[in-house]
Order: structure tokens, then C-alpha cells, then sequence
């Protein structure tokens, strides 16, 4: 059983979680459209950039929010000042740290399903009337939808298990920011910990195993679709 800390970090992980792949996934979508769809100048500094959480340490993208959102930072202050928002050291940036890092992980998925959908039923389409929009919610993304969905699916696991930019941003305040995964380094650090870690790792390896066996059980079924 977990304690009610324990439980206070898990529910606190999926909340944060959530939130980081609702809006990354639209991002994600976005962008992808905007890579698979267009050819522009710049489209490949634009595409090392969107991926460069992927290969930067995680405490480097935690500490470029800190930079950019902190209250200092020229985003973050203007939010302070004129909103009265403030995500550095919030269960909000939580989900913006995590977001970020599993955000090019949406993308590269939600690139391939949208780039598999034929542009030629777009120009049929487009020769019809139809407009971008119509288009978009018609055609491309219920074709796409089974890649969307992984994205998602990937993105949450992804965000579920963030570690170095949450902590560096958003630091490890239980029950407002110390997630799963810093919930587990804080049980390490406390003499007999051991027990209370090995149970939230177990906990955090049966999430990230169903999130990635739904992925590919969505990805392999939207191969199947695309190839009637």
C-alpha cells in the first residue's frame, strides 16, 4: 500500500503529465503539419531546434526555462508583471518542464502519421472547395488519428517519468511539485527509503510499459489501416 505521500505524488505525476501532453500535443501537431506540409527556408534549423530536448541533458532544458520563465527571465517576468502568473517552482511548471522534454517525442510521431496521409487526397479535396480546415479535420487528421494517439500515448509516458527538468525548474516540493520520479530520488535519500523507492519505481515501470505497448499496438494498427 502507499502512503498518502506517496499517493500525493503519484496523482500529482499524472495531473502533471496530463497537462504536458494536451498542450504538447497540440504543438506537436502543429509543427508536424507545418515539417511534413511545407517546404520553407530555415524548415531545418527549425527541425534541429523543436528536437533539441531530445539530445540536450535534461537539466540544460530545465535550466533554459528557468532562464526564459524564471521571474528574471524576459517571458516569466512579463507574466509576473502583467498577469500575476508565475510558473518557476509551480505544479504548472512541472507540466511545462515535462511538456518541453517529451514534446519532441510527439512530434516525431505525429510527423510520420501525418506525412503517411496521401497528399493527393488533400488536392482532391482542395480541388473541391474545400479549405484548410476542412481538409485538416476531414481527411488528414482522422487518417492520422491512430499516430496522433500514440504520440499522446508516448508524450504521457514520456512526461510521466521527466526527471532533470522538472527538478531544475520546478524543483521538489512535496505536494506541489515533487512528481514520481523526484519522489523516488527523495526516498533514496532518506535512510530506509529503499522500500518506498523500489514501490513507486515498480509503480513508474507498469505505467511507462502500458504506454509504450499501447503506442505500438496504435501504431501498428494504424500501419494496417493505411495499407487497406
Amino acid at each position: 500500500m502507499l502512503s498518502p505521500e506517496e499517493w500525493q505524488a503519484l496523482l500529482l505525476s499524472l495531473r502533471v503529465a496530463g497537462w504536458a501532453t494536451f498542450w504538447g500535443l497540440i504543438a506537436a501537431i502543429g509543427f508536424a503539419w507545418l515539417l511534413a506540409r511545407h517546404r520553407f527556408p530555415g524548415r531545418i534549423l527549425l527541425d534541429a531546434l523543436l528536437h533539441a530536448p531530445l539530445v540536450l541533458p535534461p537539466v540544460v532544458t530545465g535550466f533554459a526555462l528557468l532562464l526564459i520563465f524564471g521571474v528574471e527571465g524576459p517571458v516569466g517576468g512579463w507574466l509576473d508583471r502583467a498577469l500575476g502568473v508565475r510558473l518557476a517552482f509551480t505544479p504548472a511548471g512541472a507540466a511545462l518542464a515535462a511538456g518541453v522534454c517529451a514534446f519532441p517525442l510527439m512530434l516525431r510521431a505525429a510527423r510520420q502519421a501525418i506525412g503517411a496521409v496521401d497528399p493527393a487526397l488533400e488536392d482532391a479535396a482542395r480541388a473541391l472547395g474545400a479549405g484548410p480546415v476542412d481538409r485538416a479535420v476531414t481527411i488528414v487528421l482522422p487518417l492520422a488519428a491512430p499516430g496522433l494517439l500514440a504520440a499522446a500515448v508516448v508524450g504521457f509516458a514520456a512526461a510521466l517519468g521527466e526527471f532533470g527538468a522538472v527538478i531544475t525548474f520546478a524543483a521538489s516540493i512535496p505536494g506541489e511539485t515533487q512528481t514520481l520520479p523526484l519522489a523516488i530520488y527523495a526516498a533514496l535519500q532518506v535512510p530506509g527509503g529503499e522500500g518506498a523507492a523500489l514501490r513507486l519505481s515498480l509503480i513508474a515501470l507498469a505505467v511507462a510499459l502500458v504506454g509504450l505497448i499501447a503506442s505500438e499496438a496504435l501504431l501498428a494498427f494504424g500501419r494496417r489501416r493505411a495499407a487497406r
